[in-house]
C-alpha cells in the first residue's frame, strides 16, 4: 500500500483520497462503531448506491462488529497493553 496513503487513513481518513465506495464503507462503519442503534435504512441504502449488494452489507457489517467486540474483550481483559499499564 501506498505509505502517505496509510498515514492518511491512520489519522483522519476524511481527508484520504479515498475511491466513493471505500470511502461510504468507511463512513458506514464508523457509524457502526460509534452507536449501532442509530444505523438506518438510508446507511444502507448509501452502501447500495456505491455498489454493494446485500452479501457485501452483510460482511461490511460482520467483520466491523467483530473487530468492535474483540477489540472490548481484549481492552477488558488487558490485551495488548504494557504490563505496567493492566
Amino acid at each position: 500500500m501506498d505509505s502517505e496513503l496509510v498515514e492518511s487513513l491512520k489519522y483522519d481518513y476524511d481527508s484520504a483520497p479515498l475511491e466513493k465506495q471505500d470511502r461510504a464503507m468507511l463512513d458506514f462503519v464508523i457509524r457502526l462503531t460509534e452507536d449501532a442503534t442509530r444505523i438506518q435504512k438510508t446507511d444502507i441504502d448509501g452502501l447500495r448506491s456505491v455498489g454493494f449488494d446485500d452479501v457485501a452489507i452483510l460482511q461490511i457489517t460482520l467483520i466491523a462488529s467483530w473487530f468492535n467486540y474483540i477489540n472490548r474483550v481484549a481492552d477488558a481483559l488487558g490485551i495488548g497493553r504494557d504490563a505496567e499499564d493492566s
